[in-house]
């Protein structure tokens, strides 16, 4: 097969179905080592598998830009800008729909302060 840049949807399409395997094999020795078989044994996995593996990602994904995209990315951009937007729109149509009032100073009708009070009296002796 040729490998030239020109032809890695070629290699997509060919290597499909083995790479599906590779990584689904891969990731059951993972959950293996992590929670071990029936028996409570733990299988660890060998810094060479890992390796490999995590070579064999990068070119699937870099080199051959293979990847699918994830499905889940749309369902959680548009869970999170709703979200986001939630308390934009509660304080917007909390300030719209409420009845603005206007502030009307209410005048006290006592003296209003000593000063006032001293004036009056210098004046008056």
């Amino acid at each position: 097969m040729d490998l030239s840049p020109n032809n890695y949807t070629e290699v997509c399409k060919n290597c499909n179905g083995t790479y599906k395997k590779l990584n689904d094999l891969y990731n059951k020795l993972q959950r293996l080592n992590r929670h071990g078989d029936e028996s409570g044994h733990s299988a660890h996995l060998c810094i060479d598998v890992e390796d490999a593996m995590n070579i064999t990602r990068k070119l699937w994904s870099r080199t051959f830009n293979c990847s699918v995209p994830c499905s889940d990315t749309v369902p959680v951009i548009a869970v999170s800008s709703f979200i986001l937007f939630l308390p934009v729109v509660f304080y917007l149509s909390s300030f719209l729909h409420s009845k603005q009032k206007k502030r009307i100073l209410i005048l006290p009708k006592r003296i209003q302060s000593n000063a006032s009070l001293v004036n009056i009296q210098e004046k008056y002796s």
